[in-house]
Protein backbone atom coordinates (compact mmCIF):
# COMPACT_ATOMS: atom_id res chain seq x y z
CA UNK A 1 0.00 0.00 0.00
CA UNK A 2 1.42 3.38 -1.03
CA UNK A 3 1.77 6.05 1.65
CA UNK A 4 0.83 9.60 0.69
CA UNK A 5 1.53 12.49 3.06
CA UNK A 6 0.35 16.08 2.69
CA UNK A 7 1.81 18.98 4.62
CA UNK A 8 0.19 22.39 5.13
CA UNK A 9 -0.58 24.78 7.95
CA UNK A 10 -4.14 23.67 8.73
CA UNK A 11 -7.41 22.66 7.07
CA UNK A 12 -9.25 25.97 7.53
CA UNK A 13 -11.72 26.76 4.77
CA UNK A 14 -9.54 28.07 1.96
CA UNK A 15 -8.57 27.07 -1.56
CA UNK A 16 -5.46 24.98 -0.85
CA UNK A 17 -7.09 23.39 2.18
CA UNK A 18 -10.11 22.32 0.14
CA UNK A 19 -7.87 20.72 -2.48
CA UNK A 20 -5.88 18.80 0.14
CA UNK A 21 -9.00 17.61 1.97
CA UNK A 22 -10.58 16.38 -1.27
CA UNK A 23 -7.41 14.68 -2.49
CA UNK A 24 -6.73 13.03 0.86
CA UNK A 25 -10.25 11.60 1.00
CA UNK A 26 -10.04 10.37 -2.60
CA UNK A 27 -6.64 8.73 -2.15
CA UNK A 28 -7.87 7.02 1.02
CA UNK A 29 -10.96 5.72 -0.79
CA UNK A 30 -8.67 4.15 -3.41
CA UNK A 31 -6.71 2.18 -0.81
CA UNK A 32 -3.76 4.50 -0.22
CA UNK A 33 -2.55 5.11 3.33
CA UNK A 34 -2.94 8.87 3.71
CA UNK A 35 -1.52 11.31 6.25
CA UNK A 36 -2.08 15.04 6.66
CA UNK A 37 0.65 16.72 8.72
CA UNK A 38 -0.57 20.12 9.94
CA UNK A 39 0.87 22.88 12.09
CA UNK A 40 -2.34 23.70 13.94
CA UNK A 41 -6.11 23.16 13.98
CA UNK A 42 -8.77 25.78 13.31
CA UNK A 43 -12.34 25.82 14.63
CA UNK A 44 -13.96 25.64 11.17
CA UNK A 45 -12.15 23.18 8.92
CA UNK A 46 -12.89 20.92 5.97
CA UNK A 47 -13.87 17.40 7.06
CA UNK A 48 -11.61 14.45 6.37
CA UNK A 49 -12.49 10.77 6.31
CA UNK A 50 -11.71 8.58 9.31
CA UNK A 51 -9.31 6.64 7.08
CA UNK A 52 -7.10 9.73 6.74
CA UNK A 53 -4.62 10.08 9.60
CA UNK A 54 -4.02 13.63 10.74
CA UNK A 55 -0.74 14.25 12.57
CA UNK A 56 0.17 17.41 14.50
CA UNK A 57 3.66 18.62 13.54
CA UNK A 58 3.37 22.18 14.82
CA UNK A 59 4.61 23.88 17.95
CA UNK A 60 3.79 22.40 21.33
CA UNK A 61 2.54 24.20 24.41
CA UNK A 62 6.01 24.38 25.89
CA UNK A 63 7.33 26.06 22.72
CA UNK A 64 5.08 29.12 22.73
CA UNK A 65 7.41 31.33 24.79
CA UNK A 66 10.50 30.49 22.76
CA UNK A 67 12.08 32.87 20.25
CA UNK A 68 11.08 33.20 16.60
CA UNK A 69 14.22 31.54 15.24
CA UNK A 70 13.94 28.67 17.72
CA UNK A 71 10.32 28.15 16.69
CA UNK A 72 11.34 28.08 13.04
CA UNK A 73 13.77 25.22 13.59
CA UNK A 74 11.37 23.38 15.89
CA UNK A 75 8.72 23.30 13.16
CA UNK A 76 11.25 21.68 10.83
CA UNK A 77 12.37 19.28 13.58
CA UNK A 78 8.82 18.08 14.25
CA UNK A 79 8.06 17.59 10.57
CA UNK A 80 11.36 15.72 10.19
CA UNK A 81 10.32 13.44 13.05
CA UNK A 82 7.02 12.78 11.28
CA UNK A 83 8.82 11.89 8.04
CA UNK A 84 11.22 9.57 9.88
CA UNK A 85 8.45 7.80 11.80
CA UNK A 86 5.84 7.36 9.08
CA UNK A 87 8.14 7.10 6.03
CA UNK A 88 5.69 8.27 3.34
CA UNK A 89 6.39 7.29 -0.26
CA UNK A 90 5.91 10.92 -1.20
CA UNK A 91 5.46 14.15 0.76
CA UNK A 92 3.34 16.87 -0.87
CA UNK A 93 3.59 20.41 0.48
CA UNK A 94 0.98 23.10 -0.06
CA UNK A 95 1.80 26.82 0.19
CA UNK A 96 5.00 28.78 0.56
CA UNK A 97 6.27 28.10 4.06
CA UNK A 98 5.10 24.50 3.93
CA UNK A 99 7.16 24.06 0.75
CA UNK A 100 10.30 25.26 2.50
CA UNK A 101 9.63 23.20 5.65
CA UNK A 102 9.00 20.00 3.70
CA UNK A 103 12.19 20.30 1.66
CA UNK A 104 14.26 20.98 4.77
CA UNK A 105 12.60 18.21 6.78
CA UNK A 106 13.07 15.55 4.09
CA UNK A 107 16.71 16.59 3.89
CA UNK A 108 18.93 13.97 2.35
CA UNK A 109 16.41 11.16 2.79
CA UNK A 110 15.15 9.15 -0.15
CA UNK A 111 11.60 10.42 0.35
CA UNK A 112 10.59 12.57 -2.66
CA UNK A 113 9.00 15.94 -1.97
CA UNK A 114 6.49 17.51 -4.34
CA UNK A 115 5.91 21.20 -3.73
CA UNK A 116 3.02 23.29 -5.02
CA UNK A 117 2.65 26.94 -5.94
CA UNK A 118 -0.77 28.33 -5.05
CA UNK A 119 -0.46 32.07 -5.63
CA UNK A 120 1.19 34.69 -7.83
CA UNK A 121 4.96 34.20 -7.36
CA UNK A 122 5.55 37.90 -7.97
CA UNK A 123 5.17 39.50 -4.58
CA UNK A 124 5.13 36.15 -2.77
CA UNK A 125 8.31 34.35 -3.86
CA UNK A 126 10.65 37.25 -4.59
CA UNK A 127 11.61 38.61 -1.17
CA UNK A 128 15.24 38.48 -0.05
CA UNK A 129 14.54 35.40 2.09
CA UNK A 130 12.96 33.68 -0.92
CA UNK A 131 15.94 34.48 -3.12
CA UNK A 132 18.11 32.68 -0.56
CA UNK A 133 15.85 29.68 0.08
CA UNK A 134 14.66 28.94 -3.45
CA UNK A 135 18.10 28.26 -5.07
CA UNK A 136 19.05 26.22 -2.01
CA UNK A 137 15.87 24.18 -1.55
CA UNK A 138 13.83 24.01 -4.75
CA UNK A 139 16.42 21.96 -6.72
CA UNK A 140 15.85 19.25 -4.11
CA UNK A 141 12.16 18.96 -5.03
CA UNK A 142 11.15 15.81 -6.88
CA UNK A 143 8.51 17.85 -8.64
CA UNK A 144 6.13 20.76 -8.47
CA UNK A 145 2.43 21.28 -9.18
CA UNK A 146 1.48 24.66 -10.58
CA UNK A 147 -2.00 26.01 -11.20
CA UNK A 148 -1.17 28.34 -14.08
CA UNK A 149 1.33 28.83 -16.89
CA UNK A 150 2.38 32.17 -15.37
CA UNK A 151 3.39 30.51 -12.12
CA UNK A 152 5.44 27.92 -13.98
CA UNK A 153 7.26 30.46 -16.12
CA UNK A 154 8.38 32.42 -13.03
CA UNK A 155 10.71 29.64 -11.85
CA UNK A 156 13.93 28.20 -13.25
CA UNK A 157 13.85 25.29 -15.74
CA UNK A 158 14.96 22.78 -13.09
CA UNK A 159 11.57 23.20 -11.43
CA UNK A 160 9.59 23.50 -14.65
CA UNK A 161 10.99 20.27 -16.11
CA UNK A 162 9.61 18.07 -13.33
CA UNK A 163 6.30 19.83 -12.98
CA UNK A 164 2.64 19.62 -13.89
CA UNK A 165 -0.13 22.20 -14.23
CA UNK A 166 -3.18 20.82 -12.45
CA UNK A 167 -6.35 22.86 -11.97
CA UNK A 168 -8.32 23.06 -8.76
CA UNK A 169 -11.36 20.77 -8.67
CA UNK A 170 -14.62 22.65 -9.08
CA UNK A 171 -17.11 22.22 -6.25
CA UNK A 172 -19.61 19.63 -7.59
CA UNK A 173 -22.61 21.80 -6.75
CA UNK A 174 -21.61 24.17 -9.58
CA UNK A 175 -21.45 21.41 -12.20
CA UNK A 176 -24.46 20.37 -14.26
CA UNK A 177 -26.73 23.20 -13.11
CA UNK A 178 -29.46 23.79 -15.68
CA UNK A 179 -29.35 26.98 -17.69
CA UNK A 180 -32.21 29.33 -16.75
CA UNK A 181 -34.96 29.76 -19.34
CA UNK A 182 -34.64 33.51 -18.91
CA UNK A 183 -31.94 35.54 -17.20
CA UNK A 184 -32.70 38.53 -15.02
CA UNK A 185 -31.25 41.90 -15.89
CA UNK A 186 -28.30 41.80 -13.54
CA UNK A 187 -24.53 41.66 -13.48
CA UNK A 188 -23.24 39.33 -10.77
CA UNK A 189 -19.93 38.79 -8.97
CA UNK A 190 -18.97 36.51 -6.09
CA UNK A 191 -15.76 36.72 -4.10
CA UNK A 192 -14.45 37.79 -0.74
CA UNK A 193 -14.60 41.59 -0.39
CA UNK A 194 -10.89 42.36 -0.38
CA UNK A 195 -8.56 44.86 -2.04
CA UNK A 196 -6.90 42.71 -4.72
CA UNK A 197 -10.31 41.63 -6.08
CA UNK A 198 -10.75 45.29 -7.15
CA UNK A 199 -14.50 45.43 -6.60
CA UNK A 200 -14.34 49.27 -6.50
CA UNK A 201 -13.49 49.22 -10.22
CA UNK A 202 -16.51 47.01 -10.84
CA UNK A 203 -18.80 49.47 -9.07
CA UNK A 204 -17.42 52.44 -10.99
CA UNK A 205 -17.73 50.61 -14.29
CA UNK A 206 -21.25 49.47 -13.53
CA UNK A 207 -22.38 52.98 -12.67
CA UNK A 208 -21.46 53.85 -16.26
CA UNK A 209 -23.18 50.70 -17.55
CA UNK A 210 -26.30 51.65 -15.64
CA UNK A 211 -26.40 55.03 -17.35
CA UNK A 212 -26.77 53.20 -20.66
CA UNK A 213 -28.85 50.31 -19.30
CA UNK A 214 -30.88 51.70 -16.39
CA UNK A 215 -32.92 48.50 -16.06
CA UNK A 216 -29.84 46.49 -14.97
CA UNK A 217 -28.61 46.00 -11.38
CA UNK A 218 -25.31 44.80 -9.91
CA UNK A 219 -25.22 42.10 -7.22
CA UNK A 220 -21.99 41.35 -5.38
CA UNK A 221 -21.92 38.22 -3.22
CA UNK A 222 -19.15 37.66 -0.71
CA UNK A 223 -18.03 37.97 2.88
CA UNK A 224 -16.22 41.04 4.15
CA UNK A 225 -12.48 40.60 4.75
CA UNK A 226 -12.53 43.72 6.96
CA UNK A 227 -9.56 45.23 5.17
CA UNK A 228 -11.44 48.46 4.41
CA UNK A 229 -12.63 47.51 0.92
CA UNK A 230 -16.24 47.21 2.05
CA UNK A 231 -16.12 50.79 3.35
CA UNK A 232 -14.85 51.96 -0.05
CA UNK A 233 -17.68 50.17 -1.81
CA UNK A 234 -20.32 51.64 0.47
CA UNK A 235 -18.92 55.12 -0.09
CA UNK A 236 -19.03 54.70 -3.87
CA UNK A 237 -22.65 53.56 -3.63
CA UNK A 238 -23.60 56.46 -1.38
CA UNK A 239 -21.73 59.14 -3.36
CA UNK A 240 -23.45 58.03 -6.58
CA UNK A 241 -26.91 57.48 -5.10
CA UNK A 242 -26.68 53.90 -6.33
CA UNK A 243 -28.49 52.24 -3.44
CA UNK A 244 -31.36 51.12 -5.67
CA UNK A 245 -29.22 49.37 -8.29
CA UNK A 246 -25.97 48.20 -6.62
CA UNK A 247 -26.39 45.60 -3.90
CA UNK A 248 -23.81 44.07 -1.58
CA UNK A 249 -25.48 40.73 -0.92
CA UNK A 250 -23.08 39.28 1.66
CA UNK A 251 -22.14 35.61 1.76
CA UNK A 252 -24.45 32.90 0.45
CA UNK A 253 -24.58 29.10 0.58
CA UNK A 254 -26.77 28.80 -2.51
CA UNK A 255 -24.76 30.65 -5.14
CA UNK A 256 -25.30 27.81 -7.60
CA UNK A 257 -28.94 28.96 -7.64
CA UNK A 258 -28.41 32.72 -7.52
CA UNK A 259 -25.52 33.32 -9.92
CA UNK A 260 -27.05 31.72 -13.05
CA UNK A 261 -29.94 34.18 -12.85
CA UNK A 262 -27.57 36.95 -13.90
CA UNK A 263 -27.02 38.03 -17.51
CA UNK A 264 -23.31 38.77 -17.06
CA UNK A 265 -20.65 37.63 -14.61
CA UNK A 266 -17.80 40.04 -13.87
CA UNK A 267 -14.39 39.05 -12.50
CA UNK A 268 -12.11 42.00 -11.69
CA UNK A 269 -9.06 40.82 -9.71
CA UNK A 270 -5.70 42.58 -10.06
CA UNK A 271 -3.89 39.30 -9.30
CA UNK A 272 -4.81 35.77 -8.29
CA UNK A 273 -3.52 32.24 -8.16
CA UNK A 274 -6.19 30.14 -9.82
CA UNK A 275 -9.53 31.81 -8.98
CA UNK A 276 -12.13 29.31 -7.80
CA UNK A 277 -14.87 31.91 -8.22
CA UNK A 278 -14.12 32.25 -11.93
CA UNK A 279 -14.03 28.48 -12.40
CA UNK A 280 -17.40 28.17 -10.66
CA UNK A 281 -18.92 30.84 -12.87
CA UNK A 282 -17.62 29.04 -15.96
CA UNK A 283 -19.02 25.71 -14.80
CA UNK A 284 -22.40 27.41 -14.35
CA UNK A 285 -22.31 28.56 -17.96
CA UNK A 286 -22.16 32.25 -17.19
CA UNK A 287 -21.35 34.86 -19.87
CA UNK A 288 -18.13 36.20 -18.37
CA UNK A 289 -15.90 39.24 -18.59
CA UNK A 290 -12.67 38.72 -16.66
CA UNK A 291 -9.43 40.60 -16.06
CA UNK A 292 -6.42 38.83 -17.55
CA UNK A 293 -4.62 39.06 -14.24
CA UNK A 294 -1.25 37.67 -13.23
CA UNK A 295 -0.19 34.99 -12.70
CA UNK A 296 -2.26 33.81 -15.63
CA UNK A 297 -5.18 32.09 -13.92
CA UNK A 298 -7.96 33.39 -16.17
CA UNK A 299 -5.84 32.90 -19.31
CA UNK A 300 -5.10 29.31 -18.23
CA UNK A 301 -8.78 28.36 -18.10
CA UNK A 302 -10.32 30.83 -20.58
CA UNK A 303 -9.78 31.65 -24.24
CA UNK A 304 -10.75 35.20 -25.18
CA UNK A 305 -13.82 35.38 -27.42
CA UNK A 306 -14.36 31.61 -27.11
CA UNK A 307 -15.62 31.05 -23.58
CA UNK A 308 -15.39 34.54 -22.13
CA UNK A 309 -13.99 38.01 -22.63
CA UNK A 310 -10.53 38.77 -21.22
CA UNK A 311 -9.62 42.40 -20.52
CA UNK A 312 -6.53 44.13 -19.06
CA UNK A 313 -6.35 44.55 -15.30
CA UNK A 314 -7.33 47.89 -13.75
CA UNK A 315 -8.97 49.00 -17.00
CA UNK A 316 -12.33 50.50 -16.09
CA UNK A 317 -13.09 51.50 -19.67
CA UNK A 318 -12.50 47.97 -20.97
CA UNK A 319 -14.66 46.52 -18.21
CA UNK A 320 -17.48 48.94 -18.97
CA UNK A 321 -17.32 48.20 -22.68
CA UNK A 322 -17.21 44.42 -22.19
CA UNK A 323 -20.20 44.38 -19.84
CA UNK A 324 -22.18 46.54 -22.26
CA UNK A 325 -21.21 44.24 -25.12
CA UNK A 326 -22.52 41.14 -23.33
CA UNK A 327 -25.71 42.92 -22.30
CA UNK A 328 -26.37 44.08 -25.84
CA UNK A 329 -25.28 40.96 -27.75
CA UNK A 330 -27.13 38.14 -26.05
CA UNK A 331 -26.33 35.63 -28.76
CA UNK A 332 -22.61 36.15 -28.13
CA UNK A 333 -23.14 36.11 -24.37
CA UNK A 334 -24.95 32.79 -24.36
CA UNK A 335 -22.48 31.21 -26.77
CA UNK A 336 -19.59 32.17 -24.52
CA UNK A 337 -21.47 30.83 -21.50
CA UNK A 338 -22.28 27.53 -23.18
CA UNK A 339 -18.62 27.07 -24.12
CA UNK A 340 -17.48 27.98 -20.61
CA UNK A 341 -19.38 25.00 -19.18
CA UNK A 342 -16.85 22.64 -20.77
CA UNK A 343 -14.26 23.61 -18.14
CA UNK A 344 -15.94 21.12 -15.82
CA UNK A 345 -14.90 18.31 -18.19
CA UNK A 346 -11.26 18.76 -17.13
CA UNK A 347 -11.71 20.30 -13.69
CA UNK A 348 -14.23 18.02 -12.00
CA UNK A 349 -13.12 16.20 -8.86
CA UNK A 350 -12.44 12.85 -10.53
CA UNK A 351 -10.45 14.32 -13.41
CA UNK A 352 -8.29 16.39 -11.07
CA UNK A 353 -7.71 13.42 -8.75
CA UNK A 354 -6.59 11.26 -11.65
CA UNK A 355 -4.06 13.89 -12.72
CA UNK A 356 -2.63 14.08 -9.19
CA UNK A 357 -2.61 10.28 -8.84
CA UNK A 358 -0.80 9.72 -12.12
CA UNK A 359 1.77 12.41 -11.37
CA UNK A 360 2.49 11.21 -7.82
CA UNK A 361 2.76 7.61 -8.97
CA UNK A 362 5.31 8.76 -11.55
CA UNK A 363 7.30 10.62 -8.86
CA UNK A 364 7.22 7.61 -6.52
CA UNK A 365 8.34 5.26 -9.29
CA UNK A 366 11.18 7.58 -10.31
CA UNK A 367 12.34 7.70 -6.68
CA UNK A 368 12.47 3.91 -6.62
CA UNK A 369 10.05 3.51 -3.75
Amino acid sequence: MKRIAFHLNCLARGGAERVVSNLANQFASKGYEVFIATEWQEEDEYPIDDAVKRIHVGLRDEDEKKGRITKFFLRIKYLKEFVKEYKPDVLIAFAQRANYRALMAAGNSDIPVVISIRTDPKGHYDAISDKIQIPWLFPKAAGCVFQTTGQKEFFKPYLQDNSRIILNPINPKYIGVEKPLEREKSVVHHARIVDFKNQPMLLKAFIRVHEKHPDYVLKIYGDDSHDGTSDILNKIIKDNNAENYIFLMGGSDCLEKELPKGSVYAFTSDWEGLPNSLMEAMALGMPIVATDCPCGGPATIMTNEKDGLLIPIKDEDALTDAINRLIEDRELAERLGDNARHLSDRANGQAVFEQWRDYLEEVIKKAGR
